[in-house]
């Protein structure tokens, strides 16, 4: 008989554990209790050797209801107001890069790194997509997992504490578009969302599952095709399965094998969110836009948890998940041509 960590077992407790801790949380008045406490829970878990394991596609299922939810507040005047800043959009990706290549010297420098896994375990441009690149370029694997995987507990954990406990929270200019809730049309439109995900994972695109149903729902938004709203009950449910899933990546064995770099990665990510917070501050007062906006537009986080984050505070939505997809598609692309050009230019250094 197998042991209940290896059955189907295993992923129903810690389903059970992520829904009563974040129900507790939300009691609490704790900031993005749905995402955050199951997040916590299973890593505190894990970490003391519980060995739990999300849901199968939960994160997956949370990606396509909350691109899906996200897409809905790109009505025609807010996606006009987005394209009036792409200017600024792609300034936050440039700085993106920038943040990475400081957050690798740091990380180089504190965690007996080679340079090649410095940089790609800093860029935040998807964890899965930088393992792939970073192995292209024979830097190691496991540290870029593990690096990419504490930014975003980091930043997911730090900034919504930070925005919250600032005062930050605000009142949503432009809100998701008012549509009364209706059974056929919400599966018609997760139907849709779900359709567009599985296209774009055929397809290969990274974050496929945010992605694609966050498209479809801004072109059902922007051409005002109005199907159903989508509850907050559900919402909850998706944050709680991307919290669960994030969490679930964090084991004991991890912080035991490499304490001197998971300290430098704790030290690179917290250098990164300071130097981001300050470009993003500096933007926002030259640009008249809300500072906490900004923040959240340009902090290293994931997409998803970043956006989810701006939803919740009520910050922005469409210019921060705008900001979030630009510099995701920006950061893929130019990746792997930026740490060739910073690899050129150091030999040219050397030799000179």
């Amino acid at each position: 008989m197998r042991a209940a960590r290896d059955s189907g077992l295993n992923p129903a407790l810690a389903l059970a554990l992520c829904t009563a801790i974040a129900i507790l949380c939300a009691q609490l008045r704790l900031p993005l209790p749905w995402m955050i406490g199951p997040l916590l829970a299973m890593a505190a878990c894990n970490f003391a050797g519980a060995r739990l394991r999300a849901p199968p596609a939960g994160r997956a299922a949370g990606q396509v209801v909350i691109g899906t939810a996200l897409g809905l507040y790109f009505t025609p005047l807010v996606g006009r107001e987005v394209l009036a800043h792409w200017p600024l959009l792609f300034l936050a990706a440039a700085i993106a890069i920038l943040v990475a290549l400081l957050g690798a010297y740091v990380l180089r420098a504190l965690g007996a790194v080679d340079a090649t896994t410095a940089f790609f375990a800093s860029v935040p441009g998807g964890a899965a997509e930088m393992a792939v690149l970073g192995e292209r370029y024979h830097a190691r694997v496991d540290r870029i997992a593990l690096a990419q995987s504490l930014r975003i507990l980091i930043v997911v954990i730090v900034i919504p504490f930070a925005l919250t406990y600032s005062g930050a929270h605000g009142a949503e200019i432009h809100e998701s578009i008012a549509v009364p809730f209706g059974w056929h049309g919400m599966v018609l439109l997760l139907s849709i969302a779900a359709a567009a995900a599985a296209i774009l994972h055929r397809a290969r695109m990274p974050n496929a599952f945010f992605f694609g149903p966050l498209a479809a729902g801004i072109l059902l938004s922007v051409n005002e095709v109005q199907l159903s709203s989508l509850p907050a009950p559900l919402t909850n449910a998706a944050q709680l399965l991307i919290g669960c899933a994030l969490g679930a990546r964090f084991e004991r064995r991890s912080l035991e094998s490499a304490p001197r770099y998971v300290s430098a990665v704790l030290v690179s990510v917290l250098v990164a969110m300071l130097v981001a917070a300050g470009f993003a501050w500096g933007i926002a007062r030259a640009a008249g836009l809300p500072v906490p906006s900004l923040i959240l537009a340009m902090a290293p986080g994931g997409i998803a948890e970043m956006c989810i984050t701006a939803k919740v505070l009520q910050l922005g939505v469409p210019l921060v998940t705008a900001a979030h997809v630009v510099r995701v598609a920006v950061l893929i692309v130019s990746t792997g041509p930026a740490f060739r050009a910073a690899r050129a230019l150091r030999r040219r250094v050397h030799i000179g």
